[in-house]
């Protein structure tokens, strides 16, 4: 399998929302420059990220979009329901088990846990909520692949070694704290404070002007 830069990865659902939009709008086809326009992206760089997919863009035509949308969707590997974990049922973590639209892009919470004796045995959005200490049971039982950290960031490495050490593969972490797992270990950080820094700055300088 071809191994698909991470920039290419991070722009493709953004070309799966717009292409959802034209078919909505009730189109057919699409041409890179289109879909430029309501990405902001340069069609050029529209083109080669799309040439990762098996569909080709006919001249004077453009892509079929019910194609393009479904090879995106195959080359995100969205078509294939992956099972996963959350740990860290607070506010971040119960919002997230309650977000609907994760099992349409291919991922399923099936389990959550805590170590807050009022959570668990509780069920939160459907997804029941266990002690943490049961991880490494219930990953092995299941065959779980990927695991989700919303906890506190002093105790996300403690949270990612149990996943580790449980036969996880992939971590999706939402604290700030870098993880020191296994070089085989797949880790996606979604960093909001830096996102946040960048949005309150980008403000300040704004209202200076």
């Amino acid at each position: 399998m071809d191994r698909i830069p991470t920039s290419t990865l991070k722009r493709l659902p953004q070309y799966l929302e717009v292409l959802k939009q034209f078919t909505r709008a009730g189109l057919r086809e699409v041409s890179a420059t289109k879909i430029s326009v309501f990405t902001d992206f340069h069609q050029t760089l529209v083109r080669k990220d799309l040439s990762y997919t098996s569909i080709n863009n006919v001249p004077q035509s453009g892509y079929n979009i019910k194609q393009l949308a479904k090879a995106i969707e195959e080359l995100l590997n969205w078509s294939d329901t992956s099972s996963s974990y959350l740990v860290g049922v607070g506010h971040l973590g119960s919002a997230l088990l309650g977000y609907q639209e994760f099992s349409l892009r291919g991922l399923t919470i099936v389990d959550s846990f805590d170590n807050d004796p009022a959570k668990i045995g509780t069920i939160v959005h459907g997804v029941p909520v266990h002690s943490v200490l049961e991880i490494t049971s219930l990953a092995a039982k299941k065959h779980i692949k990927i695991g989700i950290i919303t906890v506190p960031p002093e105790a996300a490495q403690l949270v990612a070694d149990l996943m580790v050490h449980s036969g996880i593969k992939a971590i999706w972490n939402f604290t700030p704290q870098k993880l020191h797992v296994p070089t085989d270990i797949i880790v996606e950080n979604v960093d909001m404070f830096a996102s946040l820094a960048v949005l309150s700055r980008r403000l300040a300088e704004k209202d200076a002007q």
